[in-house]
């Protein structure tokens, strides 16, 4: 993938891939073929110093290989120097002005609802660590506080510090556009929508967006063992900080990091259009089979033991052994996204310790006390 700096730098990108090029003045050359795979080799050239977009995250790519080096570049490497992450850089009475680079639209037509990616320019001014969140103030005045403005809306960070152009200078979200219906009439009432995740799918590249943080330390990716155990729960966009620990362990060519545990992603949504990152999680199970697993839970598409929906505590119930035993054995276990996902999924965390001839409130405690045990959820 391309980084921010050079006026022509190779990208490799799998045939067929979810890549998009959003500014004119690109050339694409040179096709190649890498082992039983096709890839198309390109160049990017600047037409003139004019047509070169600031960002060269401006080309998005929802999935990236390297054919040749197999992981993607990343700078500056002094992001990698902090003891401590960042915390609170920009305060809601002082929030950091940052830019709309891109929203794109990344579940099928089949999907219930809308959810997008969209990647703001932050210039390298709000450095964040995977896991943690960014507030964003809506444009507008709080109507419970007349003149005042909206409050702050927490979205979990969806890239790594390097942002998707791994350069350091962007960030990326992963927003559900809150959409209210009338029960009575079946139709939508825009005075009830969510007024800042609507705000964010309608931007345009360009649009300034009010942001504050980072905040969060409880989904910090805990990297002192590079080869620990990652267990990830999540359900719709809870899947975001997901995302960025997975980028930094199987794309990112990251120096002081370099992974070798095992990262399981059990992912819980309504079908298969509603899958977030698919093709890039694909991509790291056909790449590193030894070290990444990947569930999915298709409530609408697929049944459970008992013949009802599937959700994802049936998945995590269908492979409760071997989740007790890694977690016996010190892996850590990471749950984001709805509140309404932890009942059922404690329920079922319960009734396995039960079986097992365990407590579970003991189990918990220990782990809790293990700083295994890590939930986000709103």
């Amino acid at each position: 993938m391309a980084t921010a700096v050079a006026s022509q730098v190779p990208v490799s990108a799998p045939a067929g891939s979810d890549c998009r090029v959003r500014s004119s003045g690109i050339q694409v050359t040179n096709s190649v073929s890498f082992g039983s795979k096709s890839w198309i080799g390109a160049a990017l050239a600047w037409e003139s110093k004019a047509a070169r977009p600031r960002h060269v995250n401006k080309v998005h790519c929802m999935s990236v290989q390297q054919a040749s080096k197999g992981k993607v570049a990343v700078k500056p490497l002094d992001l990698e120097s902090a003891k401590e992450p960042p915390l609170n850089t920009f305060k809601p009475k002082e929030p950091y002005t940052a830019t709309i680079v891109s929203v794109e639209r990344i579940v099928g037509p089949k999907a219930p609802g809308e959810t997008c990616h969209i990647v703001i320019d932050h210039g390298g001014n709000m450095p964040y660590w995977e896991g943690q969140s960014y507030g964003i103030i809506p444009p507008g005045e709080n109507p419970k506080k007349p003149g005042a403005p909206h409050n702050v809306r927490l979205y979990s960070i969806a890239s790594t510090r390097y942002g998707d152009s791994f350069d350091g200078r962007t960030t990326s979200l992963c927003v559900r556009r809150a959409v209210y219906y009338d029960p009575e009439t079946g139709k939508e009432d825009p005075s009830k929508n969510g007024v800042c995740s609507n705000f964010l799918c309608n931007s345009k590249p360009g649009d300034k967006v009010q942001v504050t943080g980072p905040s969060g330390k409880i989904m910090l990716l805990p990297e002192e063992d590079p080869n620990a155990t990652h267990i990830m729960i999540a359900t719709g966009t809870g899947v975001a900080p997901y995302r960025g620990y997975l980028r930094r362990m199987f794309m990112e060519d990251v120096p002081k990091y370099k992974f070798g545990g095992l990262a399981w992603l059990f992912l819980g949504v309504a079908n298969t259009d509603s899958l977030l990152y698919d093709e890039e999680f694909t991509s790291y199970l056909k790449q590193y089979p030894d070290n990444f697993r990947y569930d999915k839970a298709l409530s609408r598409e697929q049944k459970n033991k008992s013949g009802g929906k599937m959700y994802v505590q049936d998945k995590i119930e269908e492979y409760s052994d071997e989740i007790f035993k890694l977690l016996d054995g010190g892996a850590h276990i990471y749950f984001c996204g709805l509140k309404g996902m932890m009942p059922g999924i404690q329920d079922t965390l319960k009734k396995v310790a039960e079986q097992r001839g365990e407590s579970w409130e003991q189990k918990l405690s220990q782990l809790k006390k293990n700083k295994q045990w890590h939930v986000e959820v709103y």
